[in-house]
């Protein structure tokens, strides 16, 4: 039976972040996707866009739940994106503790901010409802930026290989069983992931050779591929390895066409490629 992953986070309309990158993302790797849209954007909010619209749909996401109880679906994942406010870190909780079995694999981007600033319209509550979010995941993907809020300290871009294996064991903290830090660079020659793993007190990394600049949705495109793999089955030195190529395939595509394509990485040449490599998984 074809595995089947449920995302929920925001529609970027144009731009390619969020569910326009994370549903073709994970459905080219042969996962059933199943998607809750936390709101619908005209663009994504990152640099480059102003005046963009917004509309909540917090109001939509119980009933959509209550349907779907109804009807006694299964998911064998449950991946958290973009959330828009306290009340909706809650109902998504209370939207796992619903659909979770001892099978469930519940996955935490807890998307908050990069480069080390707050994305807009976040605040201090936020970031505890968000902690209290984790508390209740299986693994959670936050970037540097996310680290330094989770933890309440200051964002740093010069962490050390023992600074990120000082942060990974201490989110760990929050109650989930593996952290890993997306983006993160050990050094400046490699940027890639570092996951930890708390039961085992085990540390994984992947890193490849680091490229200037930044990329609007490859945190969106990480978390899709190690969600996925991990959905297939794969283990967590393969689910890394396989987000970490395939990020960073994303991003030698777009190279070559940056200054008209500069408000995403342009993923579509490269699912191809990311369907083979998950083909052996799939049931």
């Amino acid at each position: 039976m074809m595995k089947r992953l449920l995302t929920i986070q925001d529609i970027s309309c144009f731009g390619k972040c969020s569910l326009t990158a994370s549903l073709p993302v994970i459905s080219a790797m042969g996962v059933e996707t199943a998607v809750i849209p936390t709101a619908v954007l005209s663009t994504h909010t990152g640099s480059g866009f102003t005046g963009y619209t917004f509309r909540d749909l917090t109001e939509d996401i119980e009933g959509i739940t209550a349907h779907w109880k109804k009807l006694g679906l299964h998911f064998d994942t449950i991946y958290t994106g973009y959330l828009g406010s306290v009340e909706q870190v809650g109902i998504i909780k209370e939207l796992i503790a619903q659909f979770r079995t001892e099978d469930t694999l519940v996955v935490v981007d807890p998307v908050m901010g990069d480069g080390g600033r707050m994305y807009a319209g976040f605040d201090n509550r936020f970031i505890t409802a968000m902690r209290s979010l984790c508390g209740v995941a299986d693994c959670i993907l936050p970037n540097a930026t996310e680290t330094a809020l989770l933890l309440g300290e200051n964002y740093r871009n010069d962490l050390t290989l023992e600074d990120i294996k000082d942060r990974l064991r201490r989110l760990t903290g929050f109650g989930c069983r593996m952290a890993i830090m997306t983006g993160a660079s050990p050094d400046k020659q490699r940027t890639g992931a570092m996951a930890y793993n708390a039961a085992e007190e085990r540390f994984v990394s992947s890193f490849g050779k680091n490229i200037s600049g930044s990329y609007h949705s490859t945190g969106d495109i990480f978390s899709s591929v190690f969600s996925g793999g991990m959905t297939l089955g794969m283990d967590v030195q393969q689910a890394l390895d396989l987000a970490v190529s395939f990020t960073r395939q994303c991003i030698e595509s777009t190279l070559p066409v940056r200054e008209e394509h500069w408000y995403s990485v342009r993923f579509e040449p490269c699912l191809g490629w990311l369907a083979e490599q998950c083909r052996g998984y799939q049931d």
